[in-house]
């Protein structure tokens, strides 16, 4: 438990569309990553009536237990009725959440409905009252880097007459060739400046968005696709050799549903190889495709999201660049945009010490989700995925890749992957796809294979159809060195992932049991789970692997390894094969790693509450204070992880294999899309100590 005053920072802006959700967000994200309890608040909301979409994203991605209604300070009408009364209501609200939190980042108001240029120095006020410094944003969009300054040293000249303490200045969607000569007249202000470029996809509608602006309807295609930004709308009022050539990445296109030759063009331009992938066709006036266009269109079958509307093609057109995206809590493309943007160009480190934020020692799931990340972009390692038919292995690797959290190969065949991937409005441009049968090494990798497997009766015919297969390629593009590990199983079963491994990677010396950890994250605390997953009934010697496996694992991943050997009795009070069993295991341990802190057998309230090994085991170094928990067989591991995930509402990353001289990881088929990310990312943390 921190201080009872938590930190805070005020982020605020001189004018409307600074993007100041992006640097909310991600400040949110750093606070999220060193303290437990990061809470959000609002001062000043739009209305009562409609949902504050900035407020409920950062409520999505926060981890105090406060809700909607408790971070919201007030109105704008309020603000106007009665200023001293609403910084009062707003202070006092503010302290209620403050008292359940360790940081706060307090959102100011968005120079809507009643802009004026007195509301910076309101916000100053309100600042000041809550004694949280402010975190200054203007947008670079249209100006010079000396008109930011000017715009910036304005502002801290409003902030400093309300005796507001400026902690950072963030210039935002600055022309992306210019961020240096910002930074550079900006160093002037007595805080820190960074300088972020404009990202046109921050602002981009949704086809969703672009469909209820022009009140249309779904004409064909598939509703998942609605999700997808539209990057330029483009009117196709000429010829369809013309509209072709003004063709661009994620365009939207407006055109009259009698116009059979530019929406025949469109669609197949859309399929075609080497024209871009699109977000979708609008047809106006109303206006339908003739029955045997439209027979023709639905042979064709079109994944490209087809709307129409009433409106001519000016209102069309007038509505659609009138429409601005939102960063809201489901636009994972955007959040993780917004999330990359900032870890590259915010110095984390130097915003978190102007804000002095102390230290905690509790390690929530987000705090070790971002620990992950951050150690696998220090030397990012090349991994393998397999799977590259499977929608979330590609939205994962766009995370992955986005976020730069490792180089990526994705296996299958190249066009059908990338123009899958373009159709989620997924960037893979950075990963290598491959196909197996095509890449040059199925050769190779056959004859590799044949002499690991010659002791077995392997022939080269026979090792060339079974490295064709998606988990063997991969597993041989590790063990030859082309990438460093590989994740796999979204789509496949454990043993389909495993198997080639043992065949192939085989494991490290001394340990000869392949087995499996659940990292299980819980509101304060990580915990290792073993096995839970991979050997279903171990003997005495394989559950001393686990075991020894295990803490080497927590130790990798940060965790102090204390093991308790689990067994439904806790030191001599029982007896029997199975505990007998885990009794041996014990000693095996022991006698293998003596300076590894290990108790069995034990049970599980004996080894994880104090009061409980006080009563039981009070002499035991690990009895109550246990991270690394070694499962007595499959079938208590499996239940008691899945148990625990739901019950205690925990993160349950794995399950990740260990032993193997090679990282390779196994996902569970129910896997989502960050489990898959963070596969990724421990993968990588794996490869990085193995090389």
């Amino acid at each position: 438990m921190v201080d009872n005053a938590p930190s805070a920072v005020y982020i605020a802006s001189p004018e409307g569309d600074t993007g100041k959700s992006t640097v909310a967000l991600g400040v949110l994200q750093i606070l999220c990553s060193t303290v437990a309890r990061v809470g959000v608040f609002r001062p000043i909301t739009r209305s009562t009536t409609e949902t504050d979409y900035i407020l409920e994203l950062l409520l999505e991605h926060s981890t105090a237990d406060i809700d909607y209604t408790q971070a919201v300070g007030t109105t704008y009408e309020q603000v106007h009725a009665d200023p001293d009364a609403a910084i009062s209501e707003i202070v006092q609200r503010f302290h209620e959440v403050a008292k359940v939190c360790d940081a706060v980042v307090v959102v100011g108001s968005d120079y809507t409905d009643v802009a004026s240029p007195s509301e910076l120095r309101f916000n100053a006020r309100v600042a000041v009252n809550l004694g949280a410094p402010v975190m200054l944003v203007v947008h670079g969009a249209g100006r010079s880097p000396q008109q930011v300054e000017q715009l910036a040293e304005l502002c801290a000249g409003e902030l400093s007459l309300e005796h507001a303490q400026l902690v950072a200045v963030v210039a935002n969607r600055c022309d992306p060739r210019q961020l240096e000569q910002v930074c550079a007249a900006l160093r002037g202000l007595d805080a820190p400046c960074w300088a972020l470029p404009e990202i046109p996809l921050l602002v981009a509608p949704t086809v969703a968005e672009l469909c209820e602006a022009i009140d249309g309807e779904m004409y064909s295609g598939e509703p998942e696709l609605l999700r997808r930004e539209a990057l330029q709308i483009m009117v196709g009022g000429m010829t369809a050799e013309h509209v072709l050539e003004r063709l661009e990445e994620g365009a939207m296109v407006i055109a009259p549903g009698d116009r059979s030759d530019v929406l025949l063009s469109v669609l197949n331009a859309h399929e075609a190889e080497g024209f871009p992938s699109l977000s979708g066709i609008i047809m106006n006036g109303g206006l339908l495709p003739h029955p045997t266009m439209a027979r023709l269109m639905s042979g064709l079958e079109p994944k490209l999201p087809i709307l129409t509307t009433g409106l001519g093609s000016y209102e069309t057109a007038s509505a659609a660049y009138r429409t601005r995206g939102r960063m809201s809590a489901g636009s994972a493309r955007k959040v993780d945009t917004a999330l990359a943007v900032m870890e590259e160009h915010v110095d984390a480190a130097e915003l978190l010490r102007r804000i002095d934020v102390p230290h905690t020692s509790v390690v929530t799931p987000q705090m070790f989700e971002y620990q992950l990340i951050e150690r696998a972009r220090v030397d990012r390692k090349r991994i393998v995925l397999p799977e590259g038919n499977d929608e979330r292995v590609l939205r994962a690797a766009g995370r992955v890749l986005q976020r730069k959290i490792a180089d990526l190969v994705i296996l299958g065949e190249e066009s059908a992957v990338r123009t899958r991937a373009a159709e989620l409005g997924v960037d893979i441009s950075a990963a290598q796809v491959l196909d197996p049968n095509n890449s040059g090494y199925l050769e190779e990798f056959a004859a590799e294979y044949a002499q690991l497997r010659k002791h077995k009766g392997m022939t080269l015919q026979r090792a060339r159809e079974v490295v064709s297969g998606i988990s063997y390629f991969g597993t041989m593009m590790v063990h030859m060195g082309i990438a460093d590990g590989m994740v796999s199983g979204a789509a496949h079963t454990t043993a389909h992932t495993i198997r080639p491994s043992l065949e192939i990677i085989r494991t490290i010396p001394g340990v000869s049991t392949v087995s499996s950890v659940f990292l299980m994250c819980l509101a304060d605390r990580v915990l290792v789970y073993g096995d839970c997953a991979v050997v279903p009934d171990p003997t005495a010697e394989q559950l001393a692997d686990i075991a020894i496996s295990s803490a080497a694992t927590a130790a990798r991943f940060g965790i102090e390894p204390r093991v308790a050997m689990l067994s439904y009795s806790t030191g001599t009070s029982g007896a029997g094969a199975d505990v007998d069993k885990v009794r041996v295991a014990t000693e095996r341990v022991r006698e293998r790693a003596p300076d590894l802190p290990v108790e069995g057998p034990i049970q599980y309230d004996a080894a994880i509450e104090p009061t409980v090994a006080n009563a039981k085991l009070p002499d035991s170094d690990v009895a109550g204070r246990a991270t690394v928990f070694v499962f007595p067989d499959l079938n208590t591991g499996n239940n008691t992880y899945k148990a625990v995930q739901r019950s205690a509402d925990a993160i349950a990353i794995g399950p990740v294999l260990q032993s193997l001289r090679e990282p390779v990881n196994d996902l569970s088929r129910g896997a989502l899309v960050a489990d898959i990310v963070n596969t990724v990312a421990i993968t990588a943390i794996q490869a990085q100590e193995m090389r």
